[in-house]
């Protein structure tokens, strides 16, 4: 998968456009990802991706970067081993396109705020 573009509200990925936050993983997109909490991501959050663990778990956090990760979810990527990569929601795709195609990757990304 890759990410053709971002920008505030909206994300194009392999040519399809999407509205809302997104997980991308290597062979799909959920579009219907929303969190307990709309700004701030949680180990429940996440319940699909760590079921079966990428390499590398990209969390863009948004245009300005309001979204923010609870310690739970540093502690539990580190103990599965994932490198855990944080960054606001445009530099984050840029690293998303960086990674996977180097190493199993999964990015969750926040497209506002």
């Amino acid at each position: 998968m890759k990410i053709d573009s971002y920008g505030f509200g909206r994300i194009s990925i392999e040519g399809h456009p999407y509205t809302s936050d997104v997980i991308i993983y290597p062979k799909r997109v959920d579009a219907s990802w929303w969190r307990k909490e709309g700004h701030l991501l949680q180990l429940a959050d996440l319940g699909e991706v760590l079921r079966d663990p990428p390499e590398v778990l990209v969390v863009g956090t948004g245009a300005s970067g309001v979204m923010k990760v609870a310690p739970e979810v540093e502690e539990r990527a580190a103990v599965l081993g994932v490198r855990l990569v944080v960054r606001r929601s445009y530099e984050a795709c840029q690293e998303y396109n960086r990674l996977a195609g180097e190493r199993r990757t999964v990015a969750c990304i926040h497209l506002t705020c």
